[in-house]
């Protein structure tokens, strides 16, 4: 059994989403999003993702965080601050000692969908029916952790078994 964290980083929202994976039965535990006002400052906004992260972690207790990879759009001032969103949040984990997987959106998409330009309707769609939800599980970023957990779940006895010396 292994319990999961996924995040799907940002600055104005943080989806996050808590899933068991037991014997390749997935459950949904707990799913919501950290929210920042978008007239604060950056380091204001980037100690709530923090501190709010860090509580979740300490309630949640996660064997693992799975955080979705930066994504290169063509606005970099946008890619920057996710990407110190996502620094945040990888420092809340390690500082708790908690390993941390990374994907790519199109490994998510893949993983999920079968495709890795499935568009974001369909990723809610689809991790709906995967983890026998009742309805998309709203904003898109909370969705969208769910998805970055279940790819985990799916792909780290794989990983695992990769890494081993050979």
């Amino acid at each position: 059994m292994i319990r999961i964290l996924g995040i799907d980083p940002g600055t104005a929202r943080v989806g996050w989403g808590m899933i068991e994976e037991n014997f390749g039965r997935i459950t949904t535990l707990q799913y919501g999003c950290i929210t920042t006002e978008k007239d604060e400052l950056a380091e204001r906004r980037l100690s709530v993702i923090f501190h709010s992260l860090t509580k979740l972690l300490t309630v949640l207790r996660p064997d693992c965080v799975s955080v979705e990879d930066l994504f290169f759009a063509t606005n970099a001032k946008t890619a920057i601050a996710v990407g110190q969103a996502r620094g945040v949040i990888l420092l809340a984990a390690s500082e708790r000692h908690i390993p941390i997987a990374s994907y790519s959106p199109v490994a998510v998409k893949k993983a999920i969908c079968g495709t890795g330009t499935a568009p974001k309707e369909q990723v809610g769609k689809m991790i709906t029916k995967l983890l026998r939800l009742k309805e998309i599980p709203k904003p898109d970023d909370t969705a969208d952790a769910l998805a970055i957990a279940a790819t985990h779940a799916y792909s780290y006895k794989l990983k695992a078994e990769m890494q081993k010396p050979r």
